[in-house]
């Protein structure tokens, strides 16, 4: 009923019921606990209409923050929003990744930057949601698999983060973060059955089904950095440890094939696209293969779930102007399925967007059930 009302409002009891699909008596029931708990309030009276005006409500923007994070190999983005899930404020600094203790450090001070800019207190924040590469295991509170983040994978991790933020917080892979996001922001909105193909540092995919986020059962569901496609080697111990995909596809494997043509340095991704943009003709032979490459995962991934649409995203994923038409083409010539695929507009926002998001859920369903409104 939240949804209903941060979607929809100022909204009327009857609006409610209608959207929801609960009885009036209920409807009635929750928003005088809502009101209650602060979570709600009265916004005026419906006009303009036939019979009775009707009382409207809305919800309290700023009876409960969160705190979305994002953490990569290159980057920390963060942003603090209200109940609305508008973004009071945010920011992007360099991630710091000798260690974990320095990620984990950074991650603190961010925190209570963006609380102290808002002019909060940091206890008022409700919940935090971290994104990060890796597959997390809650009964172990461990995140596996996230080798571009040195000691992300330690014992212990989740605990030294609780300490560092000292709220409540949940961890959830990037790549899903980023398909919640396309989901709320973004060019998934309504969409039952799509998927973001992110390629960035790594290859990953988030998977919307039937309207949810499918994990998988270990919650590695979108681990396709670890596919065994034609073009990689993937009997190799490093592509078992670190994934053959990502080793072709990802930011590395983009650099590591401009090196091979004879590119001039500094090669980084972003400058290799850059060459490309000026037609330079081994960074468009470096771009053409990864369309290539790009096309088959998502050739693999639609014949096994079918999707309406095929979002690219990621730092690298989302240079559409170079990608989106060699590999439409490419899956032409590849698979009979034919999703439609689009470049995300939130590029490498998507990620925070889902964080901001899921730390909204959470925040909602702690401040309702529990009467966890700050003072």
């Amino acid at each position: 009923m939240l949804e209903a009302i941060r979607e929809r409002g100022p909204i009327s009891r009857a609006q409610i019921a209608r959207a929801t699909g609960l009885s009036k008596p209920t409807v009635s029931q929750a928003l005088t606990a809502l009101v209650s708990a602060r979570l709600a309030r009265e916004a005026g009276r419906s006009s303009g209409g036939k019979g009775p005006s009707a009382v409207l409500y809305e919800l309290n923007a700023r009876a409960g923050w969160v705190v979305g994070i994002d953490v990569g190999r290159a980057w920390v983005r963060a942003a603090l929003a209200d109940l609305t899930g508008e973004i009071v404020v945010r920011r992007d600094e360099r991630a710091r990744v000798r260690s974990s203790q320095t990620l984990i450090s950074q991650l603190g001070e961010i925190a209570r930057a963006l609380a102290d800019e808002a002019g909060l207190r940091w206890r008022h924040v409700t919940f935090a949601t971290i994104g990060s590469p890796g597959v997390f295991h809650p009964e172990l509170g461990q995140v596996a698999l996230a080798h571009s983040l040195p000691g992300w994978g330690r014992q212990g991790l989740v605990e030294a983060v609780q300490r560092e933020l000292g709220t409540n917080i949940a961890f959830e892979n990037d790549v899903n973060l980023a398909a919640l996001g396309e989901q709320w922001r973004g060019l998934g909105k309504g969409v039952d059955d799509f998927v973001v193909v992110h390629v960035g540092t790594g290859v990953g995919v988030g998977l919307v089904l039937k309207g949810e986020l499918y994990r998988g059962s270990s919650g590695a569901a979108g681990e396709i950095g670890y596919m065994p496609l034609v073009g990689t080697q993937p009997y190799e111990p490093e592509s078992r440890k670190r994934g053959a995909l990502d080793a072709v596809a990802g930011a590395s494997g983009v650099v590591a094939a401009a090196r091979r043509l004879g590119m001039a340095a500094p090669l980084t991704a972003k400058n290799v696209f850059a060459a490309a943009r000026r037609g330079d003709r081994n960074a468009n032979r470096v771009v053409a293969d990864l369309a290539r490459r790009i096309a088959l995962a998502v050739a693999a991934v639609a014949s096994v779930v079918d999707p309406e649409l095929v979002i690219l995203g990621g730092g690298i994923g989302s240079n559409g102007d170079l990608l989106l038409e060699p590999v439409e083409r490419e899956i032409a010539q590849l698979s009979p399925f034919r999703p439609r695929i689009e470049v995300s507009a939130l590029r490498e926002d998507a990620t925070l967007n889902g964080a901001v998001w899921m730390a909204l859920q959470a925040a909602q369903d702690r401040l309702f059930d529990r009467g966890e409104v700050p003072a």
